[in-house]
């Protein structure tokens, strides 16, 4: 069973509640006896979420995705999409 606290509580006492669930799992957060949030570790919390990847990564697998559907994106989609001035002075 999941532990509660109010939300007064937690505002007195977060240290203690964060330490709780780094030692035994997630807490549950009630307003006026009615739950409202859960708060968990940062492991569990990636655990959970999807598996993060770096912009490189992420870029070179949508261009074989691209690739192996054999979509075809000609370049004037991407013509006027890049500013041409030279962009502000440099303050040196």
């Amino acid at each position: 069973m999941m532990k509660r606290y109010s939300i007064a509580e937690a505002r007195n006492h977060l240290p203690e509640i964060v330490h709780d669930v780094e030692r035994n799992g997630a807490v549950e957060f009630t307003r006026r006896g009615k739950p409202v949030a859960v708060l968990m570790s940062l492991d569990e919390y990636q655990r959970l979420g999807p598996p993060r990847t770096d912009f490189r990564t992420a870029f070179l697998e949508f261009r074989r995705r691209i690739e192996e559907e054999g979509v075809d994106i000609p370049p004037e989609v991407f013509a006027g999409l890049r500013d041409p001035s030279p962009g502000r002075p440099a303050p040196w």
